[in-house]
């Protein structure tokens, strides 16, 4: 068991989390998720980001060794202290995970006529990336697309955020819109002056969902004919939704409708 604070492996955990760890994790192709709800759904899926090490305490070895016989995995046991100084949350829960970071190609996407992708455009807010994710995940969403310049999806933030969802979806950074567009897929966006009320949105073929800066929208430039506006009909008194909840409205939308 680690007990030393001096240790080499929180000093690498650190790295992945710190203030630089964007740099850190592009560098070494790995990122941290902690806690159960993560680590579970990285032990069970056969999919997804694969686990380099596992650390846990002696109560969260307790606790994983309720879901998975642990052999298949490097396992590094270290102290309550130890988890506390490798940890971002104020309360760890005793397991932490160094996961390797997929190196999904856009190229391995393969078009059925009833393909369905969401692609954020430069998102920025961590929250609102891993809760997309996660609702991505529950309807049904094929794999959520980011433009470069948008919030690292490996970051600690985004991983909780996604509460496991990240291994059931694939993901893939940095990739522009035009590329996306390319594919010939069906392309929509949210637009307060969209002429078209979502409910009566007809997906006719693989589609792809758009969503821009939570702040900024879409980019003029990619405002393009190809690109369909629709709107979310509102009847109450909010003049508009967290950009989380409103991708969350439009999946269940596209998860609902049949393809025509």
């Amino acid at each position: 068991m680690i007990e030393s604070l001096n240790s080499p492996h929180i000093a690498r955990v650190k790295a992945l989390i710190g203030s630089r760890g964007t740099k850190e994790r592009k560098n070494s192709g790995h990122f941290v998720a902690e806690g159960m709800q993560c680590v579970r759904e990285a032990i069970v899926s056969s999919t997804g980001p694969g686990i380099e090490t596992l650390y846990v305490t002696s109560t969260g070895r307790q606790k994983v060794e309720q879901i998975s016989d642990l052999i298949a995995f490097n396992v590094v046991d270290v102290s309550d202290e130890v988890m506390k100084a490798m940890s971002e949350t104020i309360t760890p829960q005793g397991i932490l995970a160094v996961c390797s970071i997929p190196t999904n190609s856009l190229d391995s996407v393969t078009l059925n006529g009833t393909r369905k992708f969401i692609y954020l455009s430069e998102i920025q807010d961590p929250g609102n990336a891993g809760t997309i994710i996660r609702s991505a995940d529950a309807f049904g969403i094929d794999a959520v697309i980011t433009s470069p310049g948008s919030v690292d999806i490996y970051s600690p933030k985004v991983v909780r955020s996604t509460a496991g969802s990240l291994w059931h979806t694939p993901v893939f950074e940095s990739i522009e819109l035009d590329t996306v567009l390319a594919l010939g897929v069906q392309a929509f966006t949210l637009a307060a002056e969209g002429s078209k009320p979502l409910k009566e949105l007809k997906i006719t073929h693989d589609c792809v969902a758009i969503f821009g800066n939570e702040a900024r929208g879409l980019a003029t430039a990619q405002a393009t004919s190809s690109i369909e506006q629709v709107k979310i009909s509102m009847p109450g008194n909010a003049e508009s939704l967290n950009l989380s909840a409103a991708a969350t409205i439009v999946m269940y939308h596209l998860a609902n409708i049949p393809s025509s």
